[in-house]
């Protein structure tokens, strides 16, 4: 039996009602109460991270974007007065895939009539400070009940404000990373694992979903893939596309981090907060 399953969307299996299709909107990483040292890690390695930013729910973030998308490093506030009970529920590394949506309703109703369980529609805010003025970035997100994807938080995100998120300043990456291609998923039954994504919908825009055991994952990343037997499920890797693999991999040298340099790709091991990173050129 293989121990990959072909990257999704896959094309013989289809959402309950036909209807629903999907753009990634952003994966997170959940740093706990790490925050400082994640992204100053990820600037380390050439990122462009936001100003941090404060939610009005009790959490933290930097984001790093991309064209149509980005990787968000959430936590929370060690002085904080209120602390996001879901960022506070989720293990560290990397927790969350986000879909976009152009109407939060709309993707709700979508959902429900889809037969998936859904939290009602969430509003919340964030502030952005543009050229010394004080603005917030509003967002709209329809969140998928815990339970039914274990690998993580699944949902969708409105954003009302999409030019206070996608500003000029922050999309080009000293390490030439242009966009986020793959997210790979670990799962006892990758088979099925892949049949219950299919069920959300097409993803379109060329990021895909792969699905892996863990013996897959062993084969593909080495001695750099953790050994989590007691999860059923997991987000497991990010695959950046890059300019650059050699220059690239000297970044990583130069923080001493767990890596390996292969034909056509560059793998590198976070441990805190765990996660595995692919680059691709």
């Amino acid at each position: 039996m293989p121990h990959w399953i072909a990257a999704f969307p896959i094309e013989a299996s289809r959402p309950r009602q036909g209807s629903l299709r999907n753009w990634l909107d952003h994966l997170v990483i959940n740093t706990g109460f790490a925050t400082d040292t994640t992204a100053e890690l990820f600037a380390a390695l050439g990122f462009t991270l936001t100003p941090r930013g404060y939610h009005s729910l009790g959490s933290i973030n930097h984001l790093i974007m991309f064209a149509g998308h980005y990787l968000e490093l959430i936590g929370l506030p060690r002085d904080g007065a209120v602390l996001r009970q879901e960022i506070l529920d989720s293990p560290p590394g990397i927790d969350g895939l986000v879909f976009g949506s152009a109407d939060a309703a709309a993707t709700h109703a979508a959902l429900v009539t889809a037969g998936f369980q859904v939290q009602p529609v969430q509003r919340f805010s964030r502030p952005v400070e543009i050229d010394g003025e004080s603005s917030a970035a509003v967002f709209q997100t329809v969140r998928l009940l815990p339970g039914q994807f274990p690998a993580g938080r699944i949902y969708f995100c409105q954003h009302e404000t999409p030019e206070l998120v996608w500003r000029p300043e922050w999309l080009h990456h000293q390490n030439d990373v242009s966009g986020i291609e793959q997210l790979t998923i670990v799962s006892r039954a990758p088979a099925e694992a892949a049949r219950r994504y299919a069920e959300l919908g097409k993803i379109d825009g060329g990021f895909k979903l792969a699905f892996v055991d863990e013996a897959g994952l062993r084969e593909s990343f080495g001695d750099l893939a953790p050994r989590e037997p007691g999860q059923a499920e997991r987000f497991a890797a990010i695959t950046f596309r890059v300019g650059s693999l050699d220059k690239m991999a000297d970044r990583v040298r130069q923080l001493d981090l767990p890596h390996a340099l292969e034909a056509g790709r560059l793998l590198v091991g976070i441990s805190a907060p765990p996660c595995l990173l692919e680059f691709v050129s």
